[in-house]
């Protein structure tokens, strides 16, 4: 019966996986079109009905065979609409699922998904301890440098915060796996987003319902409050979609450097963001989307020396296949095998299964890439694969990968 666990958690996972998607295109095509839509506003004519009724900004716009046509308000309209659409479950659902994920994937294996010996010695609530610790700082750090003059001053705010995550990612990369130093980051973020919509942009919402219920002109402080924090979270997403599919790009994580590949790819994500919402403003400015480009191109240039193949301590043609064999079989077939051994792994990652000769072919140039080159795999390192044995897989690999 214990096989049913793993077999259970994978399901969790999928499902959790999908759902946390889902909700997540939900929250942040909300989250973009709203933006889109404050910086696409234009004011009514000076003197027009609109304008006496209180009218900010309207714009009209056609999808789906109809006609809408949106209008803000400077502060509230002079009664309150009977049905009042609220924006908030996308976010919460994106978190709750998000959260669950993390659980899931790291918490519940974080021997194997988190800890990482050649960077610290830590046991699995050390580790745990860490990550959750590391969601909260974050949340407080932010929510008061936001409530301090300096929330004030968008630019100088943006490049603090920006400095401080940089500076989480320096911390985690040298306690956890990098794989789990970058998720970390990422729900550090989502949970500052989320926290955003949960105990300032909603509360703010409420307390301008509430004062037009009574009767009375709400303070429109809650609605400059809540439109900064949805700034924030509008130039937060691109870093942490990012970082959602980061697992699949070792080449990443798995730098020397990690924290300042991340940094660099975070900053990519703001300037292109920052384009984006300058156009719907109606300004169109190359040189932010250029940057975000020449940061990436920059970063591929630099890290590929990290990928250029380790010169083998084993002549090429000189290890036979029987001897790859042995190497997989100790450090690897434990997880990528029909039925793993490795607590925690119900299925082979990746479908990647490696107990037998066939699957080893199929699967060299993987092998070479995870194991060789990026030294990704095993997960980790929990099976101690030795430098050694990574030039042997090296020279098999170089030399045909051949089977016989």
């Amino acid at each position: 019966m214990d096989y049913l666990v793993p077999y259970g958690l994978e399901w969790m996972n999928m499902l959790v996986r999908w759902l946390h998607v889902i909700t997540g295109i939900a929250w942040i095509g909300a989250s973009f079109y709203f933006v889109w839509l404050d910086n696409s506003l234009r004011p009514p004519a000076a003197g027009s009905e609109l304008a006496k009724k209180g009218v900010a900004g309207e714009l009209w716009a056609v999808h789906g065979g109809g006609f809408y046509n949106p209008q803000k308000y400077l502060v509230a309209p002079a009664e309150l609409p009977a049905e009042l659409h609220w924006f908030k479950w996308e976010a919460y659902s994106t978190w709750l699922s998000g959260f669950a994920l993390l659980v899931i994937v790291y918490w519940l294996n974080a021997q194997a998904m988190m800890v990482d010996r050649s960077v610290a010695d830590l046991s699995s609530w050390q580790a745990i301890g860490l990550g959750l610790g590391s969601l909260v700082a974050g949340w407080v750090v932010y929510d008061l440098l936001c409530r301090s003059p300096l929330g004030k001053h968008d630019l100088a705010f943006g490049v603090v915060v920006f400095a401080l995550l940089v500076g989480a990612a320096w911390v985690l990369t040298h306690f956890l796996s990098g794989r789990a130093a970058y998720i970390h980051v990422g729900a550090m973020i989502g949970t500052i987003m989320v926290a955003n919509v949960a105990m300032v942009i909603i509360p703010g919402q409420r307390k301008m319902v509430e004062a037009m219920r009574a009767g009375l002109t709400p303070d429109p402080v809650y609605g400059i409050r809540g439109k900064r924090r949805s700034v924030h979270n509008n130039y937060f997403t691109l870093p942490v979609l990012f970082i959602m599919i980061s697992n699949h790009f070792a080449m990443t994580y798995r730098h020397p450097h990690a924290w300042a590949v991340l940094g660099t790819i975070m900053a990519a994500g703001v300037f292109i963001r920052h384009f984006f919402n300058l156009r719907h403003k109606g300004r169109v400015e190359w040189v932010y989307p250029a940057i975000g480009v020449a940061l990436l191109l920059g970063l591929a240039i630099l890290l590929a020396p990290v990928l250029a193949p380790p010169r083998p301590s084993v002549s090429a043609g000189t290890v036979p296949f029987v001897r790859v064999e042995t190497i997989l079989r100790a450090r690897c077939v434990s997880c990528h095998a029909a039925h793993p051994t490795q607590p925690g792994f119900a299925s082979a990652p990746a479908g990647v299964m490696l107990d037998d000769a066939h699957g080893i072919a199929r699967n060299a140039p993987r092998i070479y890439q995870q194991a060789v080159q990026l030294k990704a795999m095993p997960l980790a390192n929990m099976t101690n694969m030795t430098e050694a044995e990574r030039a042997e897989l090296g020279a098999w690999f170089e030399a045909g990968a051949k089977t016989d």
